[in-house]
């Protein structure tokens, strides 16, 4: 299909079909205007924006808003409004003209009441592999003709006379038109249609700066994706493919945030969100995009994915970085006062709360519920202090059950250990026994190979006969009692200052003695406070034990490790004791074990998920049982 037998409306007239709001279509139109000659560019917007729009232009990076007053609608006043937003088709349109010297020409007709004109199209990130004009012949079906008499009636056929009047001055122009309007703007155009004039302007418009914190409701693209654009703007880099490889980039830009919050906090497993997980959120994340129809996914579906993988604090985070846009500031201009927008509104500097309607309005923004749980303020957590009871503690049942359940795996992986420690290997004779030994008869068949020279005989007869093997693993004699583990080795002391001793409160639960970081300045929610184990014993079926934090009799150990798991060694009745380490058993603990005759089933804590690691290690103490009725509504998981 030929772009110039499609889209030119005569000699001197091209026309350019656009979508709002993207960056692909974006890119389109900057390569259309390089790549070939123009003394003229005609814009889909009203004259009486184009000194302030071109003021826009001049302070991008700096986003502003070019607001039309209208009058009010129901009793309610009402702007129509312009984003001078570097991602805009027309606003890329714009600027590169402004640098290139090529006429521009604000062919839209002045109405008082803008009335908008939604249109949902298809995913512009297929134009990196289908070309334009195929791009608009697909959408062309589902276009929706306009109605005679109808303001975007009014407004086709006032742009096509003034293709009319522009043609009789430039050689060469190009028109953009919004996809929706472009194949009725050509019918107006070689038909004639008569038009009607333009209304006059309830007030002249005004370029007003945008709230750093609301520029989501504004930007076409995510603030972040758009920050990304400047920046290969302004480095000459190319951004051919920035609307996906942008995606991987603000997530490795808020893995980098969440991983310095988390060293920030003293967290030991900081970096549990690996590469890997990563590759997994973004194939979550394109599955969930292809279900609802899409190439590129929206905020809504990063965030939610990010929940779904990686938890709420990564999800928040994930979104305060999707809304960050360095280039913008807090402060405010007298020369371009500040606006904070919405969906469907916006705030004036003068507070006045006004109707908002964008005329280059992308796909609709629309409402949808997440539930996520923000870390508390300051001042919240410091309220909910002042009414915490010191005398009465105790454990959330959810997380109780995760970690019990988690001891009990453990548990059976130590037996394993011991189990297969205890495995004898025979040579097959009735019964494979607990399976066969491949290792073993692999290793006695080589050796025969060796012993008769079989490798290079040719004669089957002098070949050995592979002899199967087989192993029995024995039942492993006792039990594992106690469970140890120690998360953060060496442990600081001044870091983990809360020690206890908690004791269940069925027989479902283990007595468990551990120290952790204190909780009084952590409070999540109202009697609710977050602590984080150092190291923890965990002693099942459970029984009453002298707290090991004041029994004098465990004195002689120095540090919090040793006092740990001289206290495993000592309460427990079984030879052998699981220990969940980041490193192997040190001297000093098997000494401590061996006094009180007791041995460590050592397994490393790297053969568990950081992840999981990390949930484990953070858990929570009410202030009563009674806040168990509502603690699930503050904690995160």
């Amino acid at each position: 299909m030929n772009d110039d037998a499609v889209f030119r409306l005569s000699a001197r007239i091209e026309v350019l079909p656009i979508l709002h709001a993207s960056g692909d279509i974006a890119q389109e139109v900057r390569e259309r205007l390089i790549s070939r000659r123009y003394d003229c560019l005609a814009l889909p917007l009203p004259p009486s924006v184009e000194e302030p729009f071109e003021r826009g232009i001049d302070r991008l990076p700096h986003i502003g808003l070019v607001v039309l007053p209208e009058p009010d609608h129901d009793g309610e006043p009402t702007v129509s409004y312009v984003p001078v937003d570097p991602c805009q088709a027309v606003v890329m349109g714009a600027r590169v003209a402004m640098v290139e010297g090529i006429a521009r020409a604000y062919i839209d007709r002045e109405v008082r009441v803008f009335e908008p004109s939604p249109f949902v199209s298809p995913d512009p990130y297929s134009l990196k592999r289908v070309p334009l004009a195929a791009f608009a012949a697909a959408v062309l079906p589902s276009l929706p003709p306009p109605t005679p008499g109808t303001q975007r009636w009014e407004h086709i056929c006032w742009m096509a006379f003034r293709l009319h009047e522009l043609e009789l001055d430039h050689e060469s122009i190009l028109c953009l038109c919004p996809a929706a309007d472009w194949p009725w703007l050509r019918d107006a155009y070689r038909e004639r249609r008569p038009y009607m004039l333009p209304e006059l302007i309830a007030a002249s418009p005004a370029l007003y700066t945008v709230a750093p914190s609301t520029l989501y409701f504004v930007l076409g693209e995510l603030p972040f994706i758009t920050e990304l654009y400047e920046r290969r703007r302004a480095e000459l880099r190319s951004d051919r493919h920035l609307a996906v490889d942008g995606i991987k980039e603000l997530l490795i830009e808020t893995r980098a945030r969440w991983k310095a919050e988390q060293e920030t906090d003293g967290h030991s497993v900081s970096d549990w969100i690996t590469p890997q997980l990563l590759q997994v959120y973004l194939q979550y994340v394109r599955n969930l995009a292809l279900l609802e129809r899409r190439l590129t996914p929206d905020l809504y579906t990063l965030v939610l994915a990010a929940k779904q993988i990686a938890g709420d604090e990564f999800a928040i985070k994930l979104l305060e970085t999707a809304k960050s846009y360095a280039f913008q500031t807090d402060s405010e201009d007298e020369l371009f006062p500040l606006v904070t927008a919405g969906i469907g509104q916006a705030e004036l500097p003068d507070g006045q709360v006004v109707r908002a309607k964008n005329r280059l309005q992308g796909p609709p923004f629309v409402w949808r519920s997440l539930s996520l749980r923000p870390k508390p303020t300051r001042m919240k957590s410091r309220r909910w202090a002042l009414l915490w009871n010191p005398f009465r503690q105790c454990s959330w049942p959810p997380e109780d059950e995760k970690i019990e359940s988690f001891t009990s795996h453990v548990r059976e992986q130590a037996r394993a250990i011991l189990g297969a420690d205890l495995a004898k290997v025979e040579k097959f004779t009735s019964s494979i026994k607990d399976g066969i030994d491949l290792r073993e008869s692999l290793r006695h068949w080589c050796a025969g190979l060796r012993g008769t020279g079989a490798a290079v005989s040719t004669s089957s007869k002098c070949r050995p006969r592979m002899e199967i093997y087989v192993k029995e693993i024995p039942p492993a004699r006792g039990n594992v009692e106690v469970v140890i583990f120690l998360f953060d080795t060496p442990a600081d002391p001044d870091t983990y200052r809360w020690r206890a001793t908690w004791y269940a409160e069925h027989a479902e639960e283990s007595t468990l003695c551990f120290y952790a970081t204190p909780f009084e300045g952590n409070l999540v929610g109202p009697g609710i406070a977050q602590s984080r184990y150092g190291g923890a014993m965990f002693l099942f079926p459970p029984r009453p034990i002298p707290d090991i934090w004041t029994d004098p009799a465990l004195d002689f150990a120095k540090t919090l490790e040793d006092r740990l798991i001289a206290a495993a060694a000592m309460h427990s009745r079984e030879p052998h004791i699981a220990l969940v380490a980041p490193i192997p058993p040190r001297a000093s603990w098997r000494r401590i074990a061996r006094h009180f005759g007791r041995k460590f089933v050592p397994i490393p804590l790297s053969r568990f998920s950081g992840q999981t690691v990390d949930r484990l290690r953070r858990f929570h103490v009410l202030n009563g049982h009674e806040v168990r009725s509502y603690a699930a509504r503050f904690i995160r998981e």
